[in-house]
């Protein structure tokens, strides 16, 4: 049985995107509904994939139905492909299944040759318009097809323009166009060796495949990638009747939008050009007219065009992106597409279809993209400045910032205060650096990914990141930052945007977010459709504060070693872990108590009547060690020093003693989590009666509290049993001397395969559990994170080995098992059993869909992508039910 390959405009409909891609489809569904579009045909994406897999050839099926096809469209028209008298000349475009703007290759004026090009110069009386037309053809094929850079034709061009002393190509005679013509003639000759085919049957066969070929062009591919669009989808060929805007001042042609697509305001937005083709509004080579204008020019044109954008609208219900072409004072329609928006239009896009009855409330909510939500709650770079991009690293952090560069963080803190705008760049940061990023409008890091120390504490200030730029060469002691044959300099202004990675000289003009009524009413809209909680990952009061902005319904991840790298707690962090005895490390503790508990207070007070789920420590205990390379150097010189003073010397020996006997060679899988716990109970204990203290405080003020008190890296039900003692006994102190109780629960964050594959068992010793999902990749693959973003894990990208960044995305089907593993395990223990996600990918959209199909009771993220999670949580719930 034959497949149908080659479909009439009149065959098709907009349901068939996936068969005629979506311009073939909305050229169908346009003359299905009687709108002025020149006759043509579709080859559907079926052809494309069935030309790749015949080897980049065209099957004679499909080689038979194209020509059946051009049969019938020369029988509509009245002209023929290749007749002298009557030309039919024809546009072959690329069209795919999703929206693909530029990325591939159109031709126009097909079928003209130096026969056919007379006949048109007799048939319209505009010998100069027919000639135009030609160069523009011979132009277009050569590039398209035969591989010659159009910058050759230009220059053939702009050398006549110069010779007649022209300013516009408008100024070109027809005479002109044809010395041109030859020109372009003898350029394909001596390019390809062959004259330029004069055989319209052959132009068209070419073009075709061309088409076909375009859709693996490298733009086509990048963009692909950029956004997540298959490969296999293929393109649609749309073959369609030539109408012309370049036959004099009653013709034109044009490109609009029904809304504005950067404000989402209800007006007709786009550009047109008088006595042009449609390549020439896109070309830059004339600057074209606002829309409104043509209002004067062309009453008539302008009343029929208005009325047609409010149809399509009311059609398709979305702001649509339009083609048009005037030919003769006569209107046609060549293109309707779903227009591209920035966020801030799409919102209110979505919001304003709502209010005039042209879609509901779930559709709107199904329409904004989340992942578009990040350009309105950071600073970003304005998308019409012209960018000078240096380098590119791992996009951290979102937002956008300019600043003078600084390498050290007390140099930053320093200018900050001095009303200096800073970006700080480091090698890495470290606990010590936390005052120079406060300070910073932005940190940049040559080394380290997307989880390491810069990029956490960035992404919970809300500050932009960018982290592993290892082209960056940075030289702290010299101040310079080199990359290839540039070098920055203490004090130079740069920019950056951590939402693509990129590094920027200079100052760029950046965009401030605004919250919109329509933003707030969208996420209402989201709140009463979900039916998964959204917490926020916060460390402090402020961030507290902000995920309540944000509408955050709780804590799902508060990270305590993250309170302990504050410049003034570090050293009484490294004498507790640096402590011999029992009783040393006590006084350490005793001196972290208090701020603990003012830490606690803080939070649950932001928090007061939402939960609030408390990490116990869980350090890499090197990111608070004096480092040990800097220390060994130091060690090294006062040994070799005759002057050094010995009491110096014997307490430096001593600290590297006991950071080489803490220093771990992997410290993710090395002692940290429950195993300090287990090791050192009374720092657990510690942090339980601080949890409990700021409870009693703020219950006293007649503040409720929720604490969630949760046990981090428990792989073994063991290791639970232990530390929930510690928590129980904790809290039975401090209700005996305080004479109050705190209802509080104890979880454990499931982060360990062993974890998930037993959590039958943990269930038994646990009230809920909380998916940390960045480590369960990380053990799950066996990979570092840190070092795979940084090494291996684009290539892996780039290869296709790995269809996405597990970190960036949960992989479903392996780390995703795992979860389910755990929930099902879980609850079929403990029926009511509570859990979440609260690794990043609790921010995520596709992981948010995710975790709703899998049963999970709430998703937690940092408080910038609450909103994002809000909205993603919703659709998760419209699209599964």
């Amino acid at each position: 049985m034959s497949v149908k390959y080659v479909y009439l405009f009149q065959e098709g409909s907009g349901e068939m995107k996936s068969v005629l891609g979506g311009k073939g489809a909305n050229l169908a569904e346009m003359t299905k509904v009687g709108l002025p579009v020149p006759p043509g045909f579709t080859i559907s994406t079926e052809a494309c994939n069935a030309y790749y897999q015949a080897g980049k050839q065209m099957t004679e099926e499909m080689k038979d139905q194209t020509i059946q096809a051009l049969k019938q469209l020369e029988q509509m028209t009245g002209k023929k492909l290749g007749d002298a008298s009557d030309p039919l000349l024809v546009s072959v475009r690329s069209g795919s299944v999703i929206s693909m703007p530029g990325m591939m290759d159109t031709i126009l004026n097909l079928g003209l040759n130096d026969d056919t090009v007379k006949g048109l110069a007799e048939l319209t009386e505009n010998p100069r318009f027919a000639y135009d037309c030609y160069r523009r053809f011979i132009q277009m094929f050569s590039d398209v097809v035969l591989g010659i850079d159009h910058f050759y034709f230009e220059q053939i061009i702009d050398d006549m323009k110069n010779e007649k002393s022209y300013r516009l190509d408008t100024e070109l005679t027809s005479e002109d166009w044809q010395r041109v013509i030859e020109k372009y003639k003898e350029l394909v000759q001596q390019k390809t060796r062959n004259p330029f085919p004069q055989n319209p049957a052959d132009q068209l066969n070419w073009a075709i495949q061309s088409v076909f070929d375009s859709w693996n062009n490298q733009r086509a591919v990048i963009y692909r990638k950029i956004h997540k669009i298959p490969d296999d989808l293929g393109t649609a060929v749309n073959v369609q009747m030539m109408v012309f805007g370049n036959m004099g001042d009653d013709s034109g042609t044009g490109v609009a939008f029904t809304r504005n697509p950067s404000t989402g305001e209800k007006v007709l937005y786009g550009e047109y050009l008088i006595n042009a083709q449609g390549e020439d509004v896109v070309a830059g080579i004339r600057t074209p007219q606002p829309i409104h204008r043509l209002k004067e020019e062309m009453p008539d044109v302008y009343r029929q065009f208005e009325q047609i954008c409010h149809q399509l609208e009311n059609h398709y219900k979305d702001m649509q992106d339009i083609e048009f072409t005037v030919e003769r004072g006569k209107l046609f329609m060549l293109q309707t597409r779903t227009g591209k928006r920035t966020a801030h239009a799409a919102i209110k896009i979505a919001v304003d279809l709502v209010e005039e009855g042209l879609i509901n409330k779930e559709t709107a909510l199904l329409r904004v993209d989340p992942d578009q939500l990040n350009q309105i709650l950071h600073r970003r770079v304005d998308p019409d400045t012209t960018l000078q991009v240096v380098a590119k690293g791992l996009p951290a952090s979102p937002g956008a910032a300019s600043g003078k560069v600084v390498f050290d963080a007390d140099e930053a803190e320093k200018w900050s205060k001095e009303g200096e705008k800073v970006i700080l760049v480091r090698p890495e940061t470290t606990p010590e650096d936390i005052h120079g990023i406060v300070a910073s409008q932005g940190i940049i890091t040559s080394r380290g990914g997307m989880t390491s120390h810069a990029a956490v504490v960035a992404r919970g200030m809300g500050k932009p990141c960018i982290c592993g730029c290892e082209e960056l060469k940075i030289d702290v002691k010299v101040k310079t930052a080199s990359i290839n044959n540039t070098v920055i300099r203490e004090g130079d202004l740069i920019s950056m945007d951590g939402g693509t990675g990129a590094i920027m000289l200079g100052e760029v003009a950046l965009i401030d977010p605004v919250l919109s009524d329509e933003f707030q009413k969208l996420l209402q809209w989201a709140d009463e459709v979900r039916k998964i909680s959204v917490r926020a990952n916060a460390d402090n009061p402020e961030d507290a504060k902000k995920s309540r902005e944000f509408g955050a319904e709780g804590i799902g991840l508060c990270r305590t070693e993250h309170m302990f790298m504050a410049a003034e707690r570090v050293p009484i962090v490294q004498e507790m872990i640096l402590a011999e005895t029992f009783e040393e490390r006590l006084e350490a503790l005793n001196k972290l108590l208090p701020m603990q508990q003012g830490d606690f207070y803080g939070i649950l007070k932001e928090m007061a009547g939402y939960p609030v789920t408390i990490r116990l420590l869980d350090p890499p205990l090197h990111e608070f060690l004096p480092n040990l390379e800097e220390l060994i150097v130091e060690v090294t010189k006062l040994q070799m020093s005759p002057d050094a003073d010995p009491a110096e010397r014997y307490e430096k020996e001593s600290l590297l003693r006991k950071v080489r006997k803490l220093h771990e060679f992997n410290p993710m899988l090395g002692h940290r989590g429950c195993r300090l716990g287990i090791v050192f109970p009374e720092i657990y204990a510690m942090q339980v009666e601080a949890i409990f203290k700021a409870a009693i405080q703020l219950m006293q003020e007649g503040i409720s509290v929720e604490p969630e008190i949760m046990i981090p890296l428990v792989g073994h039900v063991n290791e639970l049993k232990l530390m929930r003692r510690v928590v129980e006994e904790t809290a039975e102190r401090i209700g005996q001397e305080t004479g109050m109780a705190v209802t509080f629960t104890i979880g454990t964050m499931i982060e360990v395969p062993r974890a998930a594959l037993t959590a039958d068992e943990i269930a038994e010793e646990a009230d809920f559990f909380s998916f940390g999902t960045n480590d369960l990749t990380q053990t799950t693959f066996g990979f570092s994170r840190d070092d795979a973003e940084g090494k291996f894990l684009h290539h892996y990208i780039d290869h296709k080995i790995l269809p996405e960044n597990p970190f960036a995305s949960l992989d479903q089907r392996g780390v995703g098992k795992l979860v389910e593993m755990g929930v099902q395990l879980g609850r079929s223990a403990k029926p009511d059993l509570k859990t979440g996600i609260c690794g990043e990918h609790g921010g995520e959209k596709e992981s948010i869909d995710f975790c709703y199909r899998a049963g999970l009771n709430y998703v937690s993220c940092s408080p910038f992508r609450v909103p994002l999670a809000r909205l993603a949580a919703a659709q998760a719930t419209l699209k599964n039910g």
